[in-house]
């Protein structure tokens, strides 16, 4: 059975997001064995400075970069990445399934995003728009793409 690891900086504690979360999360189970883990989001100042910025980030990396498997494939949440169609990302784990892979491991920054060296072990830097969500969204709309892959691979009639 395949792994896949959603590591996430920062709490969730908005219930409808929970909830949503919740849903995906229990759907995914007959596909996967999910682990959601959450990593504290560095504590900023307001208007913090990019030096402060920069070495939050460098703190969270660590952090990120601890909890993955070894020989996990990671999928970086970042906005300069790749725009793929939900096809396309089924795809693509189906490729890396194929080639042997079992584990995945997604990372989803915080406010100010994934440190390079984080971006930088990524085997997929993804994009899931030009636009900004909050992450908090963003782990909604992750955790319904891997199950939208999963039932796309697996040919039902959830993907129209």
């Amino acid at each position: 059975m395949v792994n896949i690891q959603l590591l996430c900086v920062g709490k969730l504690k908005e219930k409808h997001f929970a909830a949503a979360c919740a849903e995906y999360v229990k759907r995914l189970g007959a596909f996967c064995k999910l682990t959601v883990t959450e990593l504290p989001e560095d504590r900023l100042p307001d208007n913090p400075s990019q030096a402060q910025i920069d070495a939050a980030l460098e703190k969270e990396a660590a952090a990120i970069l601890a909890k993955i498997p070894k020989g996990s494939k990671i999928v970086a949440l970042c906005v300069e990445g790749k725009l793929l169609s939900s096809p396309d990302l089924a795809q693509e784990l189906a490729k890396w399934t194929v080639d042997g892979a079992s584990h995945f491991t997604f990372l989803i920054g915080g406010s100010f995003g994934l440190h390079p060296s984080v971006k930088e072990k990524a085997q997929l830097r993804l994009s899931m728009s030009p636009m900004t969500f909050p992450h908090h969204l963003a782990r909604v709309m992750v955790l319904e793409q891997i199950y939208r892959a999963f039932q796309i691979n697996a040919g039902t009639r959830y993907h129209k």
